[in-house]
């Protein structure tokens, strides 16, 4: 028996199809050759300036919204903020979450164009009962049922570290699985037969972007400029700034001039500084991405199947609560590492107000206060008072779960530069901050934030 025929076994009788086995199978050997993924500073160069998205022109084409499906990924919990369920259930109003907002994007792009927009969930096996649980309200738009809404995201084995065989975990076998990462989406598509279904429905672009960046809408204007150019690929990037700077960045390979992303992880340590340079290195990806399906079941079969991402190699424990359980290896891959693999793919430089992903609690307080405005077709966008600017908060360990911030409540902070609350606050209805405002409350009993204006200083 081969080096893979225990994993190959394991991942069938769970009902993983080819294209997931295969796309493992080359993330595993790639393991065994201890591929390292590394990309030189001396192989690359930085891009150039890129075409601006408020620069193309202003585009409705009803016809193209007929042609394209968006496709959310929707298979995480959100478990950092203390959620059990589906972060997309997260409410960002009273009464509205994420997913109703994508639910009224969808309609109001139907009603534009008298077409019917396609809306892909691409749920994880943690995610889907409860997803089609709250879409059962959407029922009368045929946006309930499974077969129309969902790809199920696939699983893969975890790898013992030290026999590199499929780790065994008896006392909780759900935890000797993992999500292979967003870049299971080309597999997904595939394995699922939502990529020729598609096809065999006229829809020949999809865009694609995860669940919680409440910026990332379909733009007609971007979906035309994006058919018009006949690209494979588009990434959506914008500029890096100084709290980027350990994030990845889009670059150019030298040897082929193809686009490329470059993660942290494979930066080899000499070249950290010039990684982290935000004036050579300017952009990042966003992780909204464009596809040609047709190019993309045409470079599929180029590839026997499988695009060539990059493997990322995660060392962590069987059980994620136990630092003691047994050492594995978890192999991801991304969807946005892609771009390399397209002749001619794009990248385009968009507003950073598309790009408004909730990470954090410090985020949600943002998203529900005042600076952020909700329209009725669903779209969240920061007030044209900020100018394109977020307000900078942070707050302190006490509301690192999403119900601590009931307590705080949230203030006015459409004129706020940066918020800073550590320690047991309640604010009034009333509040409003202004400028650079600190909040502290060294005591064990909780601190009233009185109505009024509170503007650059400390209280």
């Amino acid at each position: 028996m081969s080096d893979f025929d225990a994993f190959e076994i394991k991942m069938r009788t769970a009902g993983m199809g080819d294209a997931p086995v295969a796309v493992f199978r080359r993330n595993y050997e790639a393991l065994l050759r201890n591929e390292t993924g590394m990309i030189p500073e001396e192989s690359i160069e930085p891009n150039a300036d890129l075409l601006k998205a408020e620069e193309l022109p202003s585009h409705q084409e009803p016809g193209l919204l007929g042609q394209v499906a968006v496709i959310k990924l929707n298979g995480g919990l959100g478990t950092g903020m203390g959620l059990q369920g589906p972060k997309s259930l997260l409410a960002v109003r009273k009464g509205v979450n994420f997913l109703d907002l994508m639910i009224r994007q969808t309609l109001s792009l139907r009603e534009q164009s008298g077409k019917k927009v396609r809306l892909l969930l691409m749920n994880s096996f943690s995610t889907s009962e409860e997803t089609l649980g709250h879409l059962a309200k959407y029922e009368s738009d045929g946006l309930s049922s499974a077969t129309e809404v969902e790809m199920m995201q696939n699983m893969i084995p975890k790898i013992d570290a030290e026999t590199l065989k499929p780790v065994e975990w008896p006392v909780d076998p759900e935890q000797e699985w993992c999500p292979p990462g967003h870049g299971d989406l080309y597999p997904a598509l595939v394995g699922s037969g939502w990529l020729d279904r598609l096809l065999a429905e006229g829809v020949k672009y999809a865009f694609v972007s995860n669940s919680d960046n409440l910026g990332a809408i379909l733009d007609p204007s971007l979906l035309a400029f994006f058919a018009e150019s006949g690209a494979p690929f588009m990434m959506e990037v914008t500029r890096r700034t100084a709290a980027d700077k350990k994030g990845g960045h889009l670059a150019k390979r030298k040897r082929d001039g193809r686009l490329l992303l470059r993660e942290v992880a494979q930066c080899p340590e000499e070249n950290l500084e010039e990684f982290q340079n935000i004036g050579k290195h300017r952009y990042f990806n966003t992780n909204s991405l464009w596809l040609n399906l047709e190019r993309l079941k045409a470079q599929l079969g180029a590839d026997s199947g499988v695009l060539p991402l990059p493997m990322i190699k995660n060392r962590k424990t069987v059980d994620p609560r136990d630092p003691g359980s047994t050492p594995v290896f978890q192999l991801e891959i991304a969807m946005g590492s892609a771009i390399e693999c397209f002749e001619g793919a794009l990248a385009i430089e968009v507003p950073r107000s598309r790009f408004a992903p909730v990470k954090t609690t410090s985020d949600l307080l943002a998203l529900r206060s005042d600076a952020y405005e909700i329209l009725e077709n669903g779209q969240v966008r920061l007030r044209n008072e900020r100018n394109g600017v977020p307000p900078d908060i942070s707050l302190s360990a006490e509301y690192k779960l999403v119900e601590s911030l009931d307590a705080l409540g949230v203030p006015s902070l459409i004129k706020c530069d940066s918020l800073v609350v550590s320690g047991l606050i309640a604010f009034e209805e009333g509040v409003i901050v202004e400028g650079d405002v600190k909040f502290e409350n060294p005591q064990a009993e909780r601190k009233v934030i009185a109505a009024g204006t509170y503007k650059n200083g400390s209280y």
